[in-house]
Parts: C-alpha cells; structure tokens; sequence
C-alpha cells in the first residue's frame, strides 16, 4: 500500500511540490497505485467469498492517528503508521547486484543504499504543517516516500511469484499471475522516482540525520549503481552452472528464505505497523503463517 494513501498530496502544495520534484506526474502515479491496490483488495474479498471462504477485514484495527498537516483527513484513524520509518533501501543494491540472489545467497547482505534511512525513525509525510517549512526537510520527506514505495512494492513483486510456486487450483494460479505483475510496475516506477531523489539537482541533501547521496557520483556511480536503471542486472539463478539472468528476485518457496512471514517481519521491521496492538500482530501472522504453510497438491504436467 503507497505511504500517501489516505492523505492528499494535491491539497498541501509544498509536499506536492517535492513530490513533483521527483516526477511531475507523482500526483498521478499515487493515485493510480492507490486505486489498483483497493481493487486488489476488493476482488480478492470478493473472490474469498465466492468460494465460499471468509474475507480478509482488518478494519477494526484502524486505531492509528494520522497526519495533522493541510491536506490530510485529520479524524480518520489508521491502521499503518507512515510517520515513524526505518526504511530498508537495499532493494535498491539487491536488484543491481550481478553477483548474489538471495534464493542461492540467503546469508548475504546487501548494501544499503541510503543508509541513513535505515537508521532512526523517519515520516514519509508531513506530520503537520511545521514540516513543511523548510525546502530541504519537506524534500527529504518526499524522498523518504519515494523509497518506501519502492521498499513496500519490492515485497509485492517477489510474494506474488512465491505464492504461485505453492497453489494447485488454476484459478487461484490465474489471479496471482495476473495482479502480481502490477505489483512490479509499481516497483519499476517507484524506482524510478526513488532515484531521481539520489541524483542532482536534488542529491546530496541532508536535512537533520538524513542525508540522500548522489549516487551517480563515487564511491556509488558505475553502471550498477547509475540512478536511471530501473530494471534489473542480470544474477544467478538457479544454479551458478547456468547463465546469469534478469529475474524477479527473491522468488522461493523455503518460507526461511522468503514468503508472508518474511514480508510480515519487513514490514513491521519498516515500522509500518508502530502503535498496533498484539491482536493485529497475531491476526497478521496468522495469516502469514497459513499462506506459507500452502503447498501444491500436484506438480503441473
């Protein structure tokens, strides 16, 4: 889910403005994203009751206050907490690597390319108006967002592939294959954006313990770190006997390696969910827990 969903970018004009910084269609990308993560949400509630099993509803768990700035619905509470994150920017190096994938390489670490954001807690969006004062602090909260989206949508792209390796019915099948690829445009574009905030005129900018790099410039710079590559390098896949392959990454049914619980853990890690109560943590991780416990009653001929 994008970090501006439930806030209106267009109605606070300096947080617009360094979101158009990043991209002068950000305004509609949000809104797009926004709309197709409601109607994944929507069909596959509707789908669970078609079949006769129970929809996901995780409503009574919006206890969490939001934004208090211009433009931010300021009475509707909130199940996410977008004002208080560690985001983990090593999609960024993971997707560049040409060397390690983290399905034949689970113990290595990739580099953090910011890594000030994954240090401390940061807000994706203005908390009130006071952050939006200063040109440089409402900046670093617009690049902050563009790197969450990319941090929220990475996850989205390697579950749905995963989950696909696990289920039988052809119609479960259908759908994953069919919603998981938007997931990976959405990370592709926020890619994108994200690098448009670690490249000048916008980069270096720090602002408190934040600070973007260039990082078109050394000791990044280089083809693997140039900030207009939003597809990926080519890695090992399968086996290191093979040639080295563009791919989604990770993709693995080992649920030690990747699958929900991991995202679930990413996610909280990410300090999306600060404030929630247990009974969310135990309803998220059951639910977790049920979609790795999947398994394929029959190979596919």
């Amino acid at each position: 889910m994008p970090p501006t969903v439930g806030f209106r970018p267009y109605r606070n004009t300096p947080y617009t403005n360094a979101l158009n910084n990043l991209d002068a269609d950000m305004s509609q990308y949000i809104h797009d994203n926004t709309e197709d993560e409601f109607s994944h949400h929507a069909f596959l509630n509707a789908y669970l009751q078609f079949i006769g099993a129970t929809p996901v509803d995780l409503s009574r768990f919006a206890t969490l206050k939001g934004s208090q700035a211009t433009g931010a619905n300021k009475t509707k509470l909130r199940i996410t907490n977008l004002m208080q994150l560690t985001v983990d920017t090593s999609w960024w190096t993971r997707y560049r690597s040409r060397d390690f994938n983290p399905d034949l390489d689970p113990l290595h670490v990739f580099p953090q390319a910011v890594a000030s954001l994954f240090t401390g807690q940061h807000t994706a969006i203005p908390r009130t108006d006071a952050d939006t004062t200063n040109p440089t602090g409402i900046q670093s909260i617009a690049n902050t967002a563009a790197f969450h989206f990319a941090f929220i949508e990475q996850g989205g792209t390697s579950i749905y592939p995963t989950l696909a390796l696990k289920v039988t019915d052809p119609v479960v099948l259908r759908i994953l294959l069919s919603i998981g690829p938007t997931e990976t445009m959405h990370f592709q574009t926020w890619s994108d954006k994200a690098g448009n905030g670690v490249s000048t005129p916008l980069a270096p900018l720090t602002f408190g313990s934040l600070t973007f790099p260039d990082l078109n410039s050394s000791p990044f710079g280089g083809e693997d770190f140039q900030t207009n590559l939003i597809m990926p390098e080519p890695c090992p896949f399968l086996s290191r006997n093979f040639p080295k392959v563009s791919i989604i990454r990770p993709v693995s049914t080992d649920p030690a390696i990747f699958g929900a619980v991991a995202v679930a853990e990413a996610f909280t890690a990410d300090g999306l969910f600060i404030g929630q109560s247990s009974a969310f943590f135990e309803v998220i991780g059951r639910l977790a827990r049920e979609a790795d416990a999947a398994t394929r009653k029959c190979d596919f001929d």
